[in-house]
């Protein structure tokens, strides 16, 4: 494959580093819903409270960490929709049309 000056992608790196945050954020909303649930749902002590929310969270962290890095790195491969804009539409087809406008001329020679 071709790589253009207008394609990029995300790095692997960035997409760990991304996961990662997005789940110290979404494991810390686990654990809190998951310790107001236990707490005042089920009459817990705060300590079983706070033993179940943490698993739960533990548990949470690993298997979305994993699933988001993919489910990232299959998105980075998806062109649609990332950076075109009017102006690099344009380019694109100006560029085009030079390349098949040399060959033209190319063969005609």
């Amino acid at each position: 494959m071709v790589k253009s000056k207008y394609q990029k992608k995300d790095s692997p790196t960035r997409s760990i580093l991304k996961a990662i945050s997005w789940r110290i954020i979404a494991s810390g909303a686990t654990f809190t819903i998951i310790y107001v649930i236990a707490k005042y749902s089920t009459h817990k002590t705060s300590s079983n409270a706070f033993q179940l929310a943490s698993a739960a969270a533990g548990v949470d962290v690993v298997a979305k960490l994993v699933l988001y890095y993919f489910h990232e790195r299959l998105w980075t491969n998806i062109y649609w929709g990332k950076y075109w804009t009017r102006k690099a539409w344009r380019r694109k087809y100006r560029d085009m049309h030079r390349k098949l406008e040399k060959s033209k001329a190319h063969q005609k020679d």
